[in-house]
């Protein structure tokens, strides 16, 4: 059992693009799928699917390089921690590398990006700030 899931998943993409893997799995929850999904629309990674196993369900990341092989990610950080949770107002989320990165939020609407949260205009727990 972990702590945080979030920041393992985070850790796991971050091991993941240190090593040049194609791919990571890791352990299946449908919150890391929201995560993952937002991930995948602003287009840090290539793909994320559910695959259905024995013991527990995995979720695979199919990590995004640039055409000559660098990274596309180039950070993860995980924001609210297991020991202290940061939550912002709509007009407190950061702006990341001045739009260039996003934060992603865990509103009351569901998991999204900074984004999505400026233009329904909905705060929440700053789960991590990626660039």
């Amino acid at each position: 059992m972990w702590t945080d899931p979030i920041a393992d998943l985070l850790t796991r993409i971050r091991n993941g693009l240190h090593n040049r893997s194609k791919q990571v799995t890791a352990p299946y929850s449908n919150f890391k799928l929201a995560v993952c999904r937002v991930l995948k629309d602003e287009g840090f990674i290539a793909d994320v699917e559910r695959i259905e196993g024995k013991p527990c369900d995995l979720l695979r990341v199919t990590l995004k390089y640039g055409p000559r092989g660098e990274q596309v990610l180039r950070s993860l950080r995980r924001e609210s921690k297991a020991g202290c949770r940061r939550y912002v107002p709509v007009e407190k989320i950061p702006r990341v590398l001045n739009g260039l990165g996003i934060a992603i939020v865990s509103t009351s609407r569901g998991v999204m990006s900074d984004r999505k949260c400026r233009q329904q205009r909905v705060g929440g727990e700053l789960l991590c700030t990626v660039y």
